[in-house]
């Protein structure tokens, strides 16, 4: 009968992890550039080395991490010059912070009092050939499909847009920055184009995900219920043992 409960544990685990995540996700809704995660979950055979109190051969639910969709959210207008969009599903802004390069497809960029492109937390965005830097005084960047900027009639830049091969390299650093967690290098985002006036909207779709958040509950409850009756089960036949003894 512990088995039961020993499952049914493993399982409510993984549900309030998966609980937290919803809520993020649903929390996010409204963030610009955040993509949608989900819990990747897994069995684990029980052995009697690591379960002494367990058969071999019984399943345990596996918490296996957060898989992210990198899926190209809904791009909205915002007529600010300095707003920028990438149109392409796994591309990035680079961008420079303490610990090195950083993706981002925030692009949601100011200008520093030194002239610096930078994201609204202060990080400079970084162009082919480092930090770009813009002259107020020559008056609006235009950019181009590609991410070439040019103000005046001039080119003072082009945005860096990478991807990865492999998207699993990348971790969330926070305040919507990725990291690459791996020696992959990244690589030019050709087909990735830049549309000023605009930003990227999250992909997370709040119905599908209010609808799992009340799934995750109904399913919690239900292995509640199934642990009280499996102990309730060893309970009676306890007492019918010591009866019979």
């Amino acid at each position: 009968m512990e088995n039961v409960a020993y499952i049914g544990l493993s399982r409510q685990m993984t549900l309030r992890r998966e609980l937290d995540i919803v809520a993020n996700n649903i929390a996010n809704a409204n963030t610009t550039g955040f993509k949608v995660e989900q819990l990747m979950v897994g069995t684990e055979v029980g052995q009697g080395a690591r379960n002494d109190a367990v058969r071999p051969g019984v399943s345990f639910v596996l918490d296996r991490g957060v898989g992210r969709d990198y899926g190209q959210g809904a791009l909205s207008q915002t007529g600010r010059t300095l707003d920028f969009a990438i149109e392409g599903e796994g591309a990035f802004f680079t961008v420079q912070d303490g610990d090195g390069e950083a993706y981002t497809r925030d692009g949601a960029f100011t200008i520093s009092p030194e002239g610096l492109l930078v994201t609204a937390a202060g990080l400079p965005v970084l162009g082919d050939g480092g930090e770009i830097l813009l002259d107020p005084a020559r008056g609006a960047p235009q950019v181009a499909g590609d991410g070439t900027i040019s103000q005046d009639g001039q080119v003072v830049g082009r945005l860096t847009v990478v991807r990865f091969d492999a998207l699993s390299v990348l971790e969330k650093a926070g305040n919507g920055l990725y990291r690459n967690t791996s020696n992959a290098q990244p690589m030019d985002a050709p087909d990735a184009r830049i549309h000023q006036g605009m930003l990227e909207g999250s992909n997370v779709n709040p119905i599908l995900e209010i609808t799992n958040l009340i799934e995750i509950s109904r399913s919690y409850e239900r292995i509640s219920k199934m642990i009280e009756q499996s102990n309730e089960l060893s309970r009676k036949s306890v007492e019918r043992l010591g009866r019979v003894g």
